[in-house]
């Protein structure tokens, strides 16, 4: 994980919004598996109101090669500082639908990973 020089501000604003924040709801079922999860809608949802009351903004940004996915999450704060790291997903089928699913996937694991959600 990567941070600012100082997180003196985004580390208590990041307590206050996880005090504010509720479970994200299990609304999706994975057809394979027939079991209930949280999508990125839903984890998103849960998290961007208690984030943006403390004045954080999560930023998601995709890069892509022939083997994956890197999905970098930050969540920035008005004073500056942030919090940042970058999480890889393979691609094994070279379709759109495979890139899609793998960024999905990223950005919602790394949202919750960083939120404790």
């Amino acid at each position: 994980m990567k941070t600012s020089d100082s997180i003196t501000a985004i580390a208590p604003a990041l307590v206050k919004a996880q005090r504010a924040m509720q479970a994200a709801a299990k609304s999706a079922t994975n057809p394979h598996f027939k079991s209930k999860y949280a999508d990125l809608a839903t984890v998103i949802e849960a998290v961007k109101g208690p984030l943006n009351e403390q004045e954080i903004v999560c930023l998601q940004g995709v890069t892509s090669d022939s083997t994956g996915v890197m999905v970098e999450t930050r969540l920035q704060h008005a004073s500056g500082e942030w919090i940042a790291d970058t999480l890889f997903m393979p691609v094994v089928q070279q379709t759109p639908q495979a890139y899609g699913s793998a960024i999905t996937y990223a950005r919602r694991y790394q949202l919750q990973a960083f939120v404790l959600l």
